[in-house]
């Protein structure tokens, strides 16, 4: 399990391994905000819990407005890891079935590798529309593609526990649980 950072402005920044938390926290580069107590990092000088949450003491710059690269892990999550045609979800599918990036706009047709043009789409739903757009395959989309709220695009892929949520929850509003999927007292769920 990771450990949550936050900026010294309280927004998640990313998950770290827990020994690279108790060396910013020894260091004095961070503080511990939640802790599992039931884990402990023991040396002959110290004796620390394992921290789940530290926030940064100084601040960091993040680029506000940066676009991740359509990428197929990025782009199951924006799709809740469901065929955009026929609605299937990644678990219902099998044998030789999988979920794969399908282009509205084929490429061939001019369309691109961006995210208002690619979608989920399970094997066969895919084989099936080929080259076509979805009205010259009668297969209509379920929902409209679009760049992901960056909420998601960052945390959906990652496990977080019920106590990181909250911290991101109390960043991001209330809204980001609904997006991070979560689930009172276990992690929410991932790729």
């Amino acid at each position: 399990m990771g450990c949550l950072a936050l900026n010294a402005s309280f927004e998640p920044l990313t998950l770290v391994p827990a020994r690279r938390a108790v060396r910013l926290v020894l260091d004095r580069k961070a503080e511990i905000l939640e802790v599992d107590e039931g884990k402990r990092f023991r040396s002959e000088h110290d004796d620390l819990p394992c921290p789940t949450v530290i926030r940064l003491v100084r601040y960091v710059h993040v680029p506000r407005r940066f676009r991740r690269q359509v990428t197929n892990t990025f782009l199951f999550a924006r799709d809740d890891y469901a065929c955009q045609y026929c609605g299937r979800h990644r678990s219902e599918l099998k044998g030789r079935q999988f979920l794969t990036r399908d282009h509205v706009l084929p490429i061939s047709q001019g369309g691109g590798n961006v995210w208002s043009n690619v979608v989920t789409a399970c094997s066969p739903c895919n084989n099936r529309k080929g080259n076509q757009t979805p009205q010259g395959a009668r297969m209509p989309l379920r929902s409209v593609p679009g760049e992901p709220n960056h909420v998601h695009l960052v945390w959906a892929v990652r496990r977080v526990t019920a106590k990181q949520a909250k911290w991101i929850a109390m960043f991001y509003g209330e809204d980001a649980l609904s997006l991070l999927g979560s689930r009172e007292g276990g992690e929410t769920p991932a790729a």
